[in-house]
């Protein structure tokens, strides 16, 4: 874990290591999300519909979906 100072213009760099583990490069967007006194950094999908594809799996018990459409 590396540290950066941030620039009189408000700005820091991105470290090598962690440009490469998210896979972006200069131009690329970045979502930034406050979360309390956290800060997340991480590329901005270019299709959301994928990136969010399955991240609501095992959040219901199995079969609580099929009896709910069922009542419908």
């Amino acid at each position: 874990m590396g540290t950066q100072k941030l620039s009189s213009k408000n700005q820091i760099v991105i470290p090598k290591e962690a440009r490469e583990a998210m896979q972006v490069k200069g131009g690329d967007e970045l979502l930034v999300v406050v979360k309390g006194n956290m800060t997340i950094v991480m590329p901005k999908p270019k299709n959301y519909a994928k990136a969010l594809y399955g991240i609501g799996k095992g959040v219901y018990p199995p079969g609580y979906l099929k009896r709910e459409r069922r009542s419908w």
